[in-house]
């Protein structure tokens, strides 16, 4: 059969999803705790890879096993082999033709800024922080000419090795609740670094140093030369993949401060 197990973890201490020789990597950690509990090692599919200090909310792996164990038994049995920073919520069994990342119709990233005068170090591992004030109506105006089907060059990592720089941003969304900014962004799919290229761009609008214009014509420059530097991992999480609802693929918990999304806009 085929088992789908959604992830939560802090990236923090991790080099990333994908496995990497002589470092540890979120693949190898899950991969390794699936093998002690069931009693072999798992060639995982994930529906997307997160980069170092990069968190994730709902991460979806997916693999084949023989063996067969009540949804519970494998999130209680797998969990037990895990570091305290990287949890299993739930187990779906689901069809032989399944893929984390084939199958999924879009993918959501948040991203979460401290704008305080000063550093919290309790928000530090999770959010970045950000002390010039940010004002979020001319970030909303920017993002709005991200919306839609685009090249996305501008925001592509020179490492990227997608074979295209088209991609599909459905929503965009901010919120922003005390001193905590957050931004969401869903797509069919992104490119290596995207959101936190966008997120650069987007607080050098938020703070005055760019015009919402800007953005527009960074986006139709396809150069990444243009754009603003990629902004530091620890403030991004990949929130979730969506799926058809044959599946069964049941909805992640939120990020830690995903539910601020449901509160009116300020």
């Amino acid at each position: 059969m085929r088992v789908a197990l959604s992830i939560r973890y802090a990236g923090t201490a991790y080099h990333g999803w994908q496995k990497q020789t002589e470092l540890v990597s979120l693949d190898d950690v899950v991969s390794t705790a699936v093998e002690r509990f069931a009693g072999f090692r798992p060639a995982l599919t994930c529906a997307g890879r997160t980069d170092a200090g990069v968190h994730a909310a709902g991460q979806l792996v997916d693999f084949e096993t023989e063996v067969l164990r009540e949804p519970a038994s494998w999130v209680r049995g797998v969990n037990h082999f895990l570091p305290a920073d990287v949890s299993v919520s739930s187990m779906t069994e689901v069809p032989a033709d399944f893929s984390s990342r084939f199958s999924a119709t879009s993918r959501t990233y948040e991203y979460w800024i401290d704008n305080t005068p000063s550093r919290d170090p309790l928000t530090a591992p999770l959010a970045t922080w950000v002390f010039r004030p940010l004002d979020l109506e001319p970030m909303r105006r920017a993002a709005s000419y991200l919306l839609g089907e685009h090249d996305f060059t501008s925001f592509r990592a020179s490492a990227c090795q997608a074979k295209t720089p088209v991609r599909t941003v459905q929503a965009i969304d901010f919120v922003r609740e005390g001193t905590m900014v957050g931004f969401r962004i869903t797509a069919n799919a992104f490119l290596y670094h995207m959101v936190r290229n966008i997120v650069g761009c987007l607080v050098y609008v938020g703070i005055g140093r760019e015009s919402p214009e800007w953005l527009g014509r960074v986006l139709e420059a396809r150069d990444r030369t243009v754009a603003a530097p990629t902004f530091a991992p620890q403030g991004l999480y990949f929130a979730k993949a969506t799926y058809p609802e044959r599946f069964g693929i049941p909805e992640p918990a939120p990020t830690p401060w995903g539910h601020l999304f449901g509160t009116p806009r300020r």
